[in-house]
């Protein structure tokens, strides 16, 4: 018999992946305005995403539409114990999305304006995602079938560090990013940046690797039991060889590999989730299995999660090979 709460969950994994990977650098991106003052440069780095950004968001949209139908318990325990941080997500989208449009429009004495919005809007929507992230590591309170706890249950230590946290990671992917997209003075800026950046994400990813098993005992016993322990090990080994990677790559001048290994790196660290979480879609109780719609809806939102992904997928390829190559200080998408 097909286990379509199994299908579902990877096709939402992998939506969720693939916004945290093509939204992420799109982010990092206003997280990187404040390191740079130059207003041409500023309009280079926002032109590397000018003609794909758009799309981005399509992949969490099917994510949160698969959570809904997929697993309807879990959407409605999410969003009534995360409402807030979500909340604050969307207006962190929205203010960057019009500061996106409007600061190509804008009079000279407006743009700062809008650079600041988009700024802005790239902290709070990155730092809430984070937070999102931490407080379902920690799990939610649920009783029967609703959600147990406070409006404020997220607003703790981890889950804010988690925040910080994913803050750092996404800086580094639209570093390498821009790394991947510039040239000149541009291309060496970001050089010199990343560095700093991947040493600090691994201070991170350390604390939050070691936060994790320390709160939670089941966390500890999954990684840290044997034979888990061997079949796990990877997993950190090859943070270190990815980040010891975009370090080599930054100093020989590559132009590609950082960026690269640094989609890697987040691979590894979403991986490193699902390894602490599975099979709760619900830390710490509610399994996917527990959470999900009958078998006969997984089974219709099927059809058409089957002809809707290939269709995104190849218009994804289709507008980033269209827009391949470096971006030129005189060319411009608006």
């Amino acid at each position: 018999m097909i286990d379509f709460s199994i299908i579902w969950f990877a096709i939402i994994v992998f939506a969720i992946l693939m916004y945290i990977v093509m939204d992420g650098f799109d982010l990092g991106i206003g997280l990187l305005f404040p390191f740079n003052k130059d207003a041409v440069e500023r309009d280079m780095m926002v032109n590397t995403v000018a003609p794909v950004w758009d799309g981005n968001e399509t992949w969490l949209i099917l994510g949160g539409a698969g959570l809904y139908g997929a697993f309807p318990l879990a959407y409605s325990v999410i969003a009534d114990a995360l409402t807030i941080p979500l909340t604050v997500m969307l207006i962190g989208l929205i203010f960057r999305g019009v500061a996106f449009e409007f600061r190509f429009k804008a009079t000279e004495s407006h743009r700062p304006f809008w650079d600041k919005a988009f700024i802005g809007g790239s902290i709070l929507a990155t730092f809430s995602q984070g937070v999102s992230v931490g407080a379902i590591i920690n799990g939610f309170p649920v009783s029967g079938r609703t959600f147990a706890g406070g409006p404020l249950d997220w607003l703790a230590p981890f889950p804010l560090f988690c925040g910080v946290g994913l803050v750092v990671a996404y800086a580094l992917l639209g570093c390498t990013w821009l790394i991947m997209k510039t040239e000149h003075d541009l291309h060496r800026k970001m050089s010199a940046l990343a560095t700093p950046l991947v040493i600090a994400l691994l201070v991170i990813v350390g604390i939050i690797s070691l936060w994790t098993p320390f709160s939670h005992q089941a966390i500890a016993q999954r990684w840290f039991s044997l034979p888990n322990l061997f079949w796990f090990l990877p997993v950190p080994v090859l943070v270190l060889v990815c980040a010891w990677g975009i370090v080599r790559g930054i100093k020989r001048e590559a132009h590609y590999s950082p960026f690269l290994l640094t989609l890697l790196l987040i691979f590894l660290g979403f991986s490193g989730l699902g390894i602490s979480v599975w099979p709760y879609i619900i830390p710490p109780s509610i399994t996917l299995w527990q959470a999900a719609s009958p078998a006969i809806s997984q089974a219709f939102m099927l059809v058409g999660g089957l002809l809707i992904i290939p269709v995104i997928l190849m218009y994804t390829f289709w507008s980033y090979y269209v827009f391949r190559g470096k971006v030129k200080a005189n060319e411009g998408y608006h």
